[in-house]
């Protein structure tokens, strides 16, 4: 009976480290990458007309990169978003929107009936990064491979307002 009791504490213990073995954790950091950032920067941005909103530009010059790379997304303070390389190609662009706060039409009712079509609020996912405000982390591919680059030291310029709309 011990022998059996053993081999199925054994047997469990097996199954629940291998469990936990699959979830991934945060994603490994390049130390060391083929690509050169000049100096990186943010910029908050306001329009004058509601629907458009608000938002942070952050802006990436890439002065060395390899052919075979390709950058995909920036995480930075707590969002993410992918990036847009620029007219002139020497920098990149992620643009993160500010979302307006929605009205829910929510139903209160001791009813629970009556409360069946409310709709839940959107939960924002939480990126897998633990960053400062003046760091953020690049995306790129690299040969079909997806890997991670993380910048220090952004800088943030002086708000701008566009009386008309977002900037393009």
């Amino acid at each position: 009976m011990k022998l059996l009791k053993h081999i199925l504490f054994s047997f469990l213990l097996l199954v629940m480290m291998s469990s936990f073995s699959q979830c991934s954790g945060v994603p490994k950091l390049e130390k060391n990458s083929a690509i050169d950032f000049g100096d990186v920067y943010c910029q908050k941005w306001t329009s004058g007309i509601k629907k458009d909103g608000s938002g942070i530009k952050l802006f990436i010059p890439v002065t060395k990169s390899n052919k075979n790379l390709q950058l995909d997304s920036v995480y930075f303070r707590g969002k993410v978003t992918k990036l847009l390389l620029s007219q002139d190609g020497l920098h990149y662009v992620g643009i993160f929107k500010k979302t307006e706060k929605q009205s829910y039409n929510v139903i209160m009712s001791s009813d629970p009936l009556e409360e069946y079509g409310n709709e839940t609020p959107p939960i924002p996912k939480k990126i897998p990064f633990d960053l400062k405000a003046s760091e953020c982390v690049v995306s790129y591919k690299e040969n079909k491979t997806t890997k991670y680059i993380k910048i220090d030291n952004i800088n943030e310029k002086p708000m701008l307002s566009f009386p008309s709309g977002p900037p393009q």
